[in-house]
């Protein structure tokens, strides 16, 4: 590591009482003649010259005409990454599944392919990251943005986390910023993290006083002012990663995953168990849902590693054209709501209420309710079993055989759990599996209180209850200051 770190120090000696150097790249269409051509969202190249990983396709298909400037500021953040050479090979490794399509949406719009280092700087390429801004997914989409570009949010999904949609609509960003800067890259990024309309300002307030509206040149705040040079920085390591002995990740020219289509709502365990892959893989990659399934749509969308696409193109594979999601039969008690049903099977209001076709939030005693559960090993769609009694049968023998506890078998069959069974009587079973419960995967940010917030906003900001942020933080009736750093647990997926 010391040697990386001396190449990098000895570069700096070299730049003694220079503010600046520019490092002017060739026009990589000048270096090869490679045809380039789009159809149906899939890159198709002249097998003349293969390309060896996507870094090789970036370096040699970028068209910025952008001068890279090294300054002090600049070679700050490349030692950063120097120090630890294996930290930074993890880090840029975190773009694995989603650098493709990254620079494939680049390509089709015509826009820099460099311009895919950003999620690297928003987000290091994680779908989950939450900013204390309230900027979400790998591209940081605050709520008005992301409604801007058509990024939607219900309670089953956040587009935002999606890694796909959201990159969809941060090139369209992009090119519109790109346009609008004239084609300066440095400009561009300067805009996408202080906004369009601050950075005209400062351009505007430059040209009026006769100064020059460059960059460097203009009064942009602190963030922005070192988000252009920590983006150089990582530009020049990957760009001209043999100087400083950076060995790139081996990430492939090509799709490692595929997107597929399937029938009706899919909860995520089920799906990830019969691809045989790690739960939190299949929910990196679909980040946008962020509930224990997809949405209870006519048809689910799902992106998989593409070795596992195989296992989609068996006629048999259970997928096909079943279902996945089962149901339990809730009959009402005494103090039940729509809203504690809905936080007890963690689901939602109106969807009880379409289910059962509610015109009102009353509830009556003894009404029975059908609610959306995580899955059974059966593959079937079964809102909820009977059972027949049959001689011997007592609630707790059938209780022990399909693991669940006896005052919820007879709170759904509204009987006392010491009555007696009748020989023939029916009882409604839940699926044998419908108390696993799935906990979402949480994370613990720190959140820099602003002027005016409360717990309550605080809590909305974040989708999270009031209580859990008074737990974290062990508050009792606290009054929050300005400033005041506090711990919010979020949800990852």
């Amino acid at each position: 590591m010391e040697r990386h770190f001396l190449k990098t120090i000895s570069l700096l000696v070299l730049i003694v009482g220079c503010q600046q150097i520019e490092v002017y790249q060739e026009n990589p269409s000048e270096l090869n003649d490679i045809n380039i051509g789009i159809d149906k969202n899939v890159i198709e190249i002249s097998t003349t010259q293969p390309y060896q990983d996507v870094w090789d396709f970036i370096k040699q298909n970028n068209t910025s005409q952008n001068t890279n400037i090294i300054n002090d500021q600049v070679l700050a953040y490349m030692n950063m990454h120097l120090k630890d050479l294996d930290k930074f090979d993890e880090y840029l490794n975190d773009s694995y599944y989603f650098l493709y399509f990254v620079i494939q949406e680049l390509e089709k719009n015509n826009l820099p392919l460099e311009l895919a280092i950003l999620p690297y700087i928003e987000s290091n390429y994680d779908p989950f990251s939450i900013s204390s801004s309230g900027a979400v997914g790998i591209w940081q989409f605050m709520p008005r943005t992301g409604r801007l570009y058509q990024l939607d949010r219900s309670w089953w999904n956040e587009d935002r986390h999606d890694p796909f949609r959201s990159t969809e609509a941060a090139v369209k960003y992009l090119k519109y910023l790109y346009q609008r800067f004239d084609q300066n890259i440095y400009l561009t990024l300067a805009a996408y993290n202080a906004g369009p309309s601050l950075l005209d300002r400062r351009i505007n307030q430059n040209k009026r006083r006769g100064m020059d509206t460059d960059f460097w040149s203009l009064n942009v705040p602190v963030q922005t002012k070192n988000y252009v040079p920590k983006y150089i920085a990582l530009r020049e390591l990957i760009f001209n990663s043999e100087n400083y002995g950076v060995k790139l990740p081996q990430i492939p020219y090509e799709p490692v995953v595929k997107k597929i289509s399937i029938p009706g709502q899919v909860e995520v365990l089920t799906l990830s168990e019969y691809l045989d892959i790690k739960p939190e893989l299949l929910y990196k990659l679909n980040a946008g849902y962020t509930k224990w399934a997809s949405a209870p749509e006519n048809e689910s969308v799902f992106y998989i590693p593409s070795e596992k696409y195989i296992l989609f193109e068996d006629e048999d594979n259970p997928f096909k054209n079943s279902n996945q999601i089962n149901w339990i039969s809730h009959i009402v008690q005494s103090g039940d709501s729509l809203w504690s049903l809905a936080s007890k099977y963690d689901t939602e209001v109106k969807i009880i209420k379409k289910i059962n076709y509610l015109n009102n939030d009353l509830l009556s005693i003894n009404d029975t309710l059908l609610i959306p559960l995580s899955k059974s090993k059966s593959n079937n769609f079964i809102p909820y079993e009977m059972y027949i009694v049959s001689e011997g049968d007592t609630l707790w023998s059938i209780a022990k055989e399909y693991n669940i506890e006896i005052r919820d078998l007879s709170r759904m069959n509204s009987i006392d759990e010491n009555s007696y069974l009748q020989l023939g009587q029916q009882l409604s079973i839940g699926n044998k599996n419908i108390h696993r419960n799935i906990e979402s995967k949480k994370r613990t940010i720190l959140y820099s209180v602003k002027q005016g917030d409360n717990l309550f906003k605080i809590s909305e900001l974040f989708d999270v209850s009031i209580r859990s942020i008074e737990e974290i933080n062990n508050f009792n009736n606290a009054t929050l200051m300005p400033g005041q750093i506090i711990k919010v647990a979020i949800r990852a997926f």
